[in-house]
């Protein structure tokens, strides 16, 4: 397929249709408001086409009429937002938007055309979305926040200074292993915030699933919980864990993509089939209770913020140690002793280990795989436990359904 030749008169019309849909935002949100705005349908694409026109002579020698053309809407700006404070209305959205509609119709002729399709877009999102992100803000809380900035400081400061190269018999290499903190963590923060924002509106199932991102074993302490206090939430907080365990074996295939592709090959197809398993298992339904939103909400808010210094620090040390246990395992004990240690160490947090095992190139990959699938096992097994402990009612069934899950690991590691 050819690639589209974007001659100047392309360029004119997609100045054009961001500005007209800009200006269509923002008609629109007047019409509904009766707010004072700046410039409506119509204003919007003239300022486009003005700063494409003043780009257009910028191109011809006339340099000075683009600095004069947003010196022009500058004024417009001030002179708009001017008349707004007089009558107690404070907003400068509109005021900016005007100046960075002219600015991306003089990108539509310069640059590069998606420069200002990606600024014309981005800024019709932002402005179509006022109440979406104001409700967002409203539920952040200011401790989360700040962890997570603290986590970001403290990266960018220790990263780039971290050494990358590899120390003592075990290759611990600094840099890689902070980047391999940075990445689970940016993994679980997303599923923390989808649980936290979400989860108490799509309901148990649903929570499970973007829960598993964060952790699953968590997930299964949390809903068991729920389970504890309120018998009628236990069937579904059965479905919700099964469903969070299944989301594990996604988020090790990531983890294990991201870190050393080569194994992919050979553990994706089994990763993603037990992950099929665990939710079809997650789909059979027990005697249903009522739906109890309140009480899901407040133990998923007991999920950690993985952006949380000490959450990160802690997994950083499980990280350097049991790569140093697996090693040691690989040179003393031999494959045995490895998948010995698989199922032990699979009864707590699997990730570290399962990371601290695909490091390298030098790897036994049928070995591998299968520690990683022990290790997955050994940690089903440890959920199904943690909830039929909380939850008395449901023993029975939750053995079956983790105990199916765990056997399903057991013809993979023949295959």
């Amino acid at each position: 397929m050819n690639s589209i030749e974007w001659t100047f008169q392309l360029r004119f019309i997609v100045a054009l249709a961001l500005g007209l849909l800009i200006g269509l935002e923002r008609e629109s949100n007047k019409s509904k408001h009766k707010e004072l705005i700046l410039g409506g349908i119509r204003t919007f694409p003239i300022i486009s086409m003005l700063g494409f026109g003043c780009a257009w002579l910028f191109q011809l020698g006339v340099t000075a009429m683009l600095p004069l053309g947003l010196l022009s809407i500058c004024a417009l700006a001030s002179i708009s937002y001017y008349s707004k404070i007089q009558t107690e209305h404070w907003g400068v959205t509109s005021e900016v938007s005007a100046l960075l509609t002219f600015v991306i119709g003089a990108l539509a002729l310069l640059v590069d055309i998606w420069a200002a399709m990606t600024l014309g877009i981005i800024n019709t999102m932002l402005l179509s979305e006022k109440a979406g992100l104001e409700s967002f803000v409203d539920k952040l809380d200011r401790s989360e926040f700040t962890a997570v900035l603290k986590f970001l400081l403290v990266t960018l400061i220790i990263l780039p200074v971290l050494p990358n190269q590899n120390f003592t018999q075990f290759e611990l290499n600094p840099s890689k292993i902070w980047q391999i903190v940075i990445l689970v963590s940016s993994i679980g923060f997303v599923g923390y915030l989808l649980s936290k924002f979400l989860g108490p509106k799509v309901g148990m199932w649903l929570s499970g699933l973007v829960g598993g991102l964060v952790s699953s074993t968590a997930v299964s302490i949390a809903y068991g919980r729920v389970a504890q206090k309120n018998s009628q939430q236990a069937p579904s907080a059965l479905q919700a864990t099964v469903l969070a365990s299944s989301v594990m074996y996604l988020r090790i295939l990531v983890l294990v993509f991201i870190i050393n592709p080569v194994i992919v090959y050979s553990l994706w197809w089994k990763l993603l089939l037990l992950s099929i398993i665990g939710v079809t298992l997650s789909l059979i339904k027990t005697n249903a209770g009522k739906k109890n939103v309140e009480s899901t909400g407040k133990e998923f808010q007991q999920l950690q913020n993985p952006f949380e210094l000490r959450p990160a620090m802690v997994f950083a040390i499980l990280f350097v140690a049991l790569s140093i246990i697996t090693k040691l395992a690989k040179q003393y004990i031999g494959s045995q002793g490895l998948l010995s240690l698989s199922a032990i160490v699979g009864l707590s947090d699997v990730d570290p280990f399962i990371l601290s095992l695909i490091q390298g190139t030098q790897i036994d990959i049928p070995l591998i795989t299968s520690a990683i699938i022990i290790a997955a096992m050994s940690n089903t097994i440890i959920k199904g436990i943690y909830f039929g402990y909380f939850v008395p009612s449901l023993r029975l069934k939750t053995a079956e359904r983790f105990g199916i899950l765990a056997l399903a690991h057991i013809p993979l590691l023949f295959l």
